[in-house]
């Protein structure tokens, strides 16, 4: 059957942005299919516009390509319209490059970034006519393989997915594609028996079927079936970062993205210790690339897409040890070709006054940074060190060099937080404010975005509770009554996806079920707020008996076994329980407060 025609005249005439299913765009890589020995299909959960914009997925895209042998082509997660069609009419979802069916693939990858993406994997699972759950797959069926930081704790996926790569999968995901086919091309393997050869051989690979579990503390908690199974999955680590080179031709989409731009991803790793980011640990140990060969690769970006704008991607890309030169260099070469360079991610430190001097062009005046608390004690608690005398030291600078934008990363529900916190991030931004007003003469615009703590697996905060519901509105109403001037903007995180993304990340396997019965009933693109649908989800997760009071509030200990007990972050659980200690030492040591928050609307706003 010729999928490729039977789409392009009969479905994409009837779907809304045809040009996210249709493929050919400049640097998309062409195989002949029948001179390679594997075929692997990547897939980004989301719609092509977001999928697009991750930088992790073109890398792993360009390095799975560079093996003759293989060929890997891209998927994304049909639109509602898209799947509805496909189902009516009989057809299967395909990848982009080759309109080639998902079941006839030997590998199909998906890169895990969000929990509330979930829904979406069973979406593209159906729609590609591969099943549901692994214990109903077939020797010919696709190995369904899962990375990206939502594996950390891979139990609440763990009934959909085959094989879980933990940490870099830019070596990791072509070995086991090349170890899956060598398995399988063997006469009378059984896909479970070679589910357990890959478990035995890959350290950094969590493959579900091997393990066993036990009730701990309520909990699901896995166990290695076999002696020969290792008990803690570590971490895939690329040493040195340079050995693949970021892409030179990055594909161009078709329709607009996201984040229409070159990523330099210029280090990896985090020099910090925050213990509420989750990056950090699961992404050590640092390593940085050269900047002679970051300037390589911006070249040939450059010229081989036609975009105006480069973005220096790292945690903490200030940080970056040659910031000062590569920043520098870049601006000089780029400038004259009307190419920007923008930093998205930055700590206020002494490379502040270089972003200022070296990035700033025409379409770069907006800065933003992330104190994620207003007080300094309450920083020391979540281990985020910086003070306000630092940030407005940075933010003078960053006035004095052109920016009258600025925005401010803050969080509610931290442990040990108080009133005073909350309105600390007012008072913050006032200040911030005053501050561009005393050096430029007139307001900056500040933005106040405040998202909802989500103790996530794998950081120092994983043992406390996440807060609840009512706590959050409560903090979010306080914020939101108070009377701003028009030069401040406040945005906050919905309250409902936080809580889902707090059951995905900290439940066990139990968890699987109920995200069945939600994509039953039409859970879809959950972490776009036109389509979340927040009552299908509590709905599901009460039918499905899911206690989600031991998942999001009771707090835990670090002698208890966890879900995720059995991954293994590079600097280990050790240093995660000295973090978790000192944050409660730190907790005690806050100025104790008497203050409430007084959530009552304004007796203007009630006339």
């Amino acid at each position: 059957m010729n999928y490729s025609e039977i789409l392009r005249h009969t479905i994409f005439p009837q779907v809304q942005t045809p040009g996210q299913y249709v493929g050919g765009e400049l640097n998309m890589t062409v195989k002949d299919p029948a001179q390679v020995k594997g075929r692997f299909c990547l897939c980004f959960p989301d719609t092509y516009a977001i999928g697009m914009s991750c930088h992790g997925i073109q890398v792993l895209y360009s390095a799975i390509n560079q093996d003759p042998d293989w060929y890997c082509e891209r998927v994304f997660a049909p639109m509602r319209d898209m799947e509805k069609l496909l189902e009516e009419h009989g057809l299967p979802l395909c990848s982009l490059e080759t309109t080639t069916p998902l079941f006839e693939f030997d590998v199909l990858g998906f890169s895990l970034q969000h929990e509330l993406a979930y829904s979406n994997v069973l979406t593209v699972l159906k729609s590609g006519r591969i099943p549901l759950l692994r214990s109903e797959r077939r020797e010919k069926d696709p190995l369904i393989i899962a990375g990206g930081p939502c594996v950390q704790n891979p139990e609440p996926m763990s009934d959909f997915i085959d094989a879980f790569v933990m940490g870099d999968g830019e070596e990791a995901d072509l070995a086991l594609a090349k170890e899956w086919l060598a398995l399988q091309s063997e006469p009378g393997s059984s896909r479970k028996e070679n589910l357990r050869k890959i478990a035995k051989k890959f350290p950094w690979l969590y493959v579900p079927d091997c393990f066993t579990h036990r009730v701990e503390n309520g909990l699901e908690i896995p166990y290695p079936e076999l002696e020969e199974i290792p008990a803690k999955i570590t971490q895939a680590v690329v040493q040195k970062l340079d050995d693949f080179p970021l892409p030179e031709k990055p594909i161009v989409p078709n329709v607009s993205a996201v984040q229409d731009r070159i990523a330099l991803e210029i280090m990896r790793g985090c020099p910090w210790q925050c213990r509420f980011c989750q990056s950090n640990p699961i992404r050590r140990p640092v390593r940085s690339r050269k900047p002679e060969n970051l300037l390589a690769s911006a070249r040939a970006a450059v010229a081989n897409t036609g975009h105006c704008e480069i973005s220096l991607l790292s945690l903490s890309t200030s940080d970056y040890p040659w910031f000062e030169q590569l920043a520098t260099q870049l601006r000089a070469e780029m400038l004259p070709k009307n190419v920007s360079v923008s930093v998205p991610s930055l700590r206020v430190n002494e490379h502040l006054a270089e972003v200022g001097e070296t990035l700033s062009t025409e379409r770069h005046s907006g800065l933003t940074i992330a104190p994620e608390a207003a007080r300094d004690d309450m920083r020391r608690v979540i281990g985020k060190r910086v003070t306000n005398e630092d940030l407005m030291a940075g933010c003078r600078i960053a006035f004095e060099n052109g920016f009258q934008r600025v925005k401010l990363y803050f969080m509610v529900g931290l442990p040990g937080e108080r009133a005073e916190d909350i309105d600390g991030m007012i008072e913050l931004a006032r200040k911030i404010g005053n501050l561009g007003k005393e050096v430029s003469g007139r307001f900056p615009t500040v933005v106040v975005s405040v998202s909802n703590l989500v103790p996530k697996p794998q950081t120092p905060l994983q043992w406390f509770p996440m807060a609840r519901r009512d706590y959050i509105i409560q903090a979010q109403r306080y914020l939101r009554f108070r009377k701003l001037p028009g030069w401040i903007q406040l945005k906050y995180h919905e309250v409902n996806g936080s809580l889902l993304e707090g059951v995905f990340c900290r439940g066990d396997r139990t968890l699987g079920r109920a995200i069945l019965r939600a994509w039953e009933k039409g859970a879809r693109f959950d972490s776009w707020s036109d389509q979340f649908q927040p009552d299908i989800w509590w709905e599901s997760l009460e039918e499905c008996g899911i206690d989600l009071e031991l998942f999001l509030h009771t707090p835990r200990t670090p002698e208890m076994r966890l879900p995720w007990s059995h991954v293994e972050i590079f600097q280990g659980v050790a240093y995660l329980e000295k973090e978790f200690r000192k944050a409660e030492e730190d907790i005690q040591a806050l100025d104790p407060s008497e203050k409430t928050m007084d959530v009552q609307e304004p007796e203007r706003k009630k006339k």
